[in-house]
């Protein structure tokens, strides 16, 4: 029954693998598809997400703080296990990204199809705490690839990333009690319809196969640790935060879904190994049609 239930976020994003290898619309329309979605769509679904969350409430003060320490410990023990295998932040970056970074849409649109509304709700606090986070994380790991432009580039890429600042202003919103007036939350609600759908359709289109030829041990490693040991850690986490319901589902899901598509594009930024990252990427979301259903079935999803 799960799988019948989910089965139709994965086939949006093979759809979006077969249009894009046909060039259907046109070769151009994905890369401005993904700055749309990325810039103003999903933007306005997180804002409109938060802005009359319940922020103050104690089980969603407890889910950021066990978003922080589940991805804190996965990237602890990342980094501690380089001291026992070296490796360049080049090849660094791309398995730290792998393990803690997450594809945002893949997450929303599964907890909207298990929890609905207040699943996407509770996702949007959790990224509101997550995104920078991971983001501060893997610009570190490909830090000594970029040079000095790495602490430029980390400024940058916090202060103009769009779910960050949606995700503060949201929050801003819901603390104030203001909300959305004047019929903005109806607005944004049209915008953050199209979101999911086309996110997912970005997500294949992104899809490089021919990346998996290489670092065979690499992918399925850091394929483990990312699809299989993190949901079993944030169950963990939960249990330990006293979480349940949507809350532990939220930190479930977000741990059992693949790396984001993004993730290639700053490892390109910081001349980190693109070629093993897009592998990952891709490699990651082919594995997690079967990963998440297994995932989701022995956590009672």
């Amino acid at each position: 029954m799960l799988l019948f239930t989910i089965w139709p976020i994965f086939a949006l994003i093979c759809l979006g693998f077969i249009l894009a290898r046909r060039g259907f619309p046109d070769p151009g329309f994905w890369a401005a598809a993904e700055r749309l979605n990325y810039f103003l769509l999903f933007p306005a679904l997180l804002l409109s997400s938060l802005a009359n969350a319940p922020v103050s409430d104690p089980e969603v003060i407890g889910l950021g703080g066990a978003a922080v320490t589940i991805i804190a410990l996965a990237a602890g023990g990342v980094s501690l296990a380089r001291l026992f295998h070296p490796v360049a932040a080049a090849r660094f970056g791309p398995v730290l990204q792998g393990t803690i970074r997450f594809n945002t849409y893949l997450g929303l649109a599964i907890l909207a199809t298990l929890a609905g509304s207040p699943g996407i709700e509770r996702a949007a606090l959790y990224l509101a705490v997550a995104v920078p986070l991971v983001n501060v994380l893997s610009i570190m790991a490909l830090s000594d690839a970029g040079s000095m432009r790495a602490p430029l580039i980390l400024l940058r890429t916090i202060l103009r990333n769009p779910l960050i600042l949606a995700c503060l202003a949201g929050i801003a919103l819901a603390l104030t009690g203001v909300g959305l007036p004047f019929g903005t939350g109806r607005f944004l609600g049209f915008l953050a319809q199209g979101s999911l759908p086309l996110g997912l359709l970005c997500v294949g289109a992104a899809l490089q196969p021919l990346a998996m030829r290489l670092d065979i041990l690499t992918l399925v490693g850091t394929g483990a640790l990312r699809l299989l040991f993190m949901p079993l850690l944030a169950a963990l986490i939960a249990r330990a935060f006293g979480l349940n319901g949507v809350e532990a589902l939220v930190l479930v899901v977000f741990a059992a879904i693949p790396t984001a598509p993004t993730s290639y594009v700053l490892t390109r930024q910081l001349n980190g190994d693109g070629t093993l990252m897009a592998g990952i990427v891709t490699s990651q979301t082919l594995a997690a049609i079967a990963t998440i259903p297994l995932v989701l079935w022995l956590f009672g999803a």
